[in-house]
């Protein structure tokens, strides 16, 4: 898996976590199994609108990528934008780029930020059983401090705000792309990144657990043990499993023999094989096997090319394609 750091020396494609997260409607009804307090459903329930930001900056990305990756992010805005409305925080310095390649298709509002990554920034949404939303706030320190963060550090809040729904505080510290859940009480996390001193120093399993399930509704959690220190989120679940619905669970296959994951992504299939959900059910696992090639330009030991990292909105997937067909 590459680097974030590496990916920008390398790559000016869609990116491996997506910059977005969504907020959820007020109408989503997964509540049904939690009589009390927050739940978080899954990523394909009904959103209300998706949440992005517009956050490359020359210091991260380079002058030469910088104003690729700003025209990749406005594509993926637009291309969200024709199934569900997209809000989009932009510095006020970038606001008339930002205008220029989006014109009035996407709702632009102004704020800060030090990067793009919003699934990883943003607030968590989740709802209750009587239909109220509110917003986790991780407590984002840059994925263990490898990047400067001290203004993505607010952008739960900033999203918030503007959402008007209540910030929901916690100790813990983590981003959005360390958690998967199939909305009615099963996770997906990675060990990795989430039990890692760099985020949540000296704490055990079952302290997380009981932090996180009353927070997000959740009843059982599947541990899949990720890789420290390889790329800088410490090995996000959404780089390695997701769910499709719940019981299905789409499992990021490396093809690499060479790669350092070749053996992880296996374990990790079959860790989820043989396990159950909330409810008791066996998972169903769909192999997503990497490219076996990409393109030229982008063609590096170090890129890491993964069909896992995909957004659900409102009647579409939006995923990532390197140039593979046959893949």
């Amino acid at each position: 898996m590459i680097t974030r750091r590496r990916f920008i020396q390398h790559a000016s494609v869609l990116a491996m976590t997506l910059p977005l997260t969504h907020r959820l409607s007020a109408k989503t009804t997964g509540a049904t199994n939690f009589s009390q307090g927050w739940f978080m459903p899954d990523e394909a329930s009904p959103h209300l609108r998706t949440w992005m930001a517009f956050g490359a900056n020359k210091q991260i990305w380079g002058s030469d990528l910088l104003p690729v990756v700003q025209e990749n992010l406005a594509d993926i805005a637009l291309t969200i934008a024709k199934y569900e409305p997209v809000s989009m925080l932009v510095r006020q310095k970038d606001m008339a780029v930002a205008k220029s390649l989006m014109g009035d298709k996407v709702d632009l509002i102004v704020g800060d930020m030090d990067d793009l990554w919003a699934r990883d920034t943003a607030p968590t949404f989740v709802l209750n059983n009587v239909g109220n939303t509110g917003a986790v706030d991780f407590n984002f320190n840059g994925w263990g401090d490898k990047q400067m963060h001290q203004k993505d550090a607010t952008v739960a809040t900033q999203i918030a705000k503007l959402a008007n729904v209540p910030v929901i505080n916690t100790p813990l510290v983590m981003e959005g792309g360390c958690i998967e859940v199939d909305g009615i009480g099963t996770a997906i996390i990675t060990e990795s990144c989430t039990l890692n001193n760099n985020r949540n120093p000296n704490m055990s399993k079952a302290q997380f657990e009981d932090l996180i399930m009353p927070l997000l509704g959740l009843e059982k959690i599947i541990w899949l043990p990720g890789i420290k220190g390889r790329d800088i989120t410490d090995g996000h679940t959404d780089f390695y499993a997701r769910f499709t619905t719940p019981g299905n669970v789409v499992v990021g296959i490396d093809t690499d023999p060479n790669s350092y994951e070749f053996a992880l992504t296996r374990e990790h299939a079959n860790i989820l094989a043989n396990a159950t959900d909330a409810q008791g059910n066996r998972l169903t696992v769909h192999p997503l096997e990497t490219p076996s090639s990409v393109r030229d330009e982008y063609d590096d030991p170090d890129f890491a090319a993964g069909y896992v990292g995909f957004y659900v909105c409102n009647g579409a997937v939006i995923m990532q394609e390197f140039g593979d067909k046959a893949a």
